[in-house]
Formats: structure tokens, C-alpha cells, sequence
């Protein structure tokens, strides 16, 4: 596969993490540099390692995942996405016990903006593609968009004001709805 076509596959893979991203730079008051470190490196890491496991599960496991991947990311979204909005309407309670790029929500996030990434690594191995490089192109623009992400969204909370959460909550479920909606067609 050639370069160009990698990098648009890369950057069509890294849209849902970028978009995660935003929703997070809404959230957070003020990101600071583990902030972005954190989330551009997990988001990018699974971008990375979700081709490679696909790859490497081949034919056997796209047919078992490939009926409810799209329900996972969705539901992952939608949890989230709703305690966000549900926290924009309490008053002092934030959706997230402290930082969103740490722990299980970090680990939920990451999942379910890489879920499409594995079945992209399915197609490479029953194509019998090399998949290492395009892996790393994914991971790497994943990681740059995802920090580039947080950064929009950062600037646009400081437009939006208290809004943000309920914005950004519902950018997670509206995504998940896409991811949804896409694979049902």
C-alpha cells in the first residue's frame, strides 16, 4: 500500500480521536502537558496496537467481533457522553472524579476510538498487507490529531463557558451514533 493511502487511512481512523480530543479539551479547565501527553499517547498507542491485533487475528476473530464491534464503541460513548451532560446540569458535581485522561475513563475512550482501527488490521491480513508502518502512521497521526484535538477544544471552552460539558458530552454520544449508524448500513 502506498504512502498516500496509508496516511488516509490514518487520518480517517484518527477523526473519532480527534473528536474525542476536542470533547476533552472542553472538559478540562486547564490542560496541562500530561494532560495532552497522556491522551495523545493512549489514544495513538491502541490507534498503534489495534491494526496489529487485528492483523494477527486475521479471518477467525472478524467474524465473531465484527457483528457487535460498532455496539461497543457506541455504548462506551454513550455512558460517558451522558455523565458529562448529567454533570453540566448538578451544579458543582463533575461528570469525572478528577482528570478524564486517567484511569478507566482514559482506558473506555481509547477503546472506542480504536475499535475501527482493529478492523482495518483485519483487512491488512486477509489482504496479506504489511502492516508495522501503516500501525506506526496510525498511531503517530492518531497521537498528533488527539493533541491537536484538545487543544481546539480548549479554545472553544473558553468561547463556550459552562456550556462545555454539556457540548462536549454530547459531541461523545453523537459520535457514538455515527460509529453506530455507519455500521449498520
Amino acid at each position: 500500500m502506498d504512502i498516500v493511502s496509508t496516511l488516509g487511512i490514518a487520518v480517517a481512523l484518527a477523526m473519532d480521536a480527534f473528536s474525542v480530543s476536542v470533547a476533552s479539551g472542553l472538559y478540562i479547565y486547564k490542560p496541562y502537558h500530561k494532560f495532552y501527553f497522556r491522551i495523545a499517547f493512549h489514544f495513538g498507542l491502541l490507534q498503534f496496537a489495534m491494526p496489529l491485533i487485528g492483523y494477527c487475528g486475521g479471518v477467525a476473530i472478524e467474524s465473531i467481533i465484527k457483528n457487535f464491534d460498532h455496539w461497543i464503541a457506541f455504548g462506551l460513548l454513550l455512558f460517558i457522553g451522558t455523565r458529562m451532560i448529567l454533570a453540566s446540569f448538578n451544579k458543582g458535581k463533575a461528570a469525572f472524579k478528577g482528570d478524564p485522561s486517567k484511569g478507566f475513563t482514559l482506558v473506555f475512550l481509547a477503546l472506542a476510538t480504536s475499535i475501527d482501527a482493529l478492523a482495518v488490521g483485519l483487512s491488512f491480513g486477509v489482504l496479506h498487507k504489511p502492516i508495522i508502518v501503516p500501525s506506526i502512521i496510525i498511531g503517530i497521526t492518531c497521537a498528533l490529531f488527539s493533541a491537536f484535538g484538545i487543544f481546539l477544544g480548549r479554545k472553544a471552552s473558553d468561547i463556550i463557558g459552562k456550556r462545555a460539558e454539556l457540548i462536549g458530552g454530547s459531541i461523545l454520544i453523537i459520535i457514538g451514533l455515527e460509529i453506530l449508524f455507519e455500521h449498520m448500513q
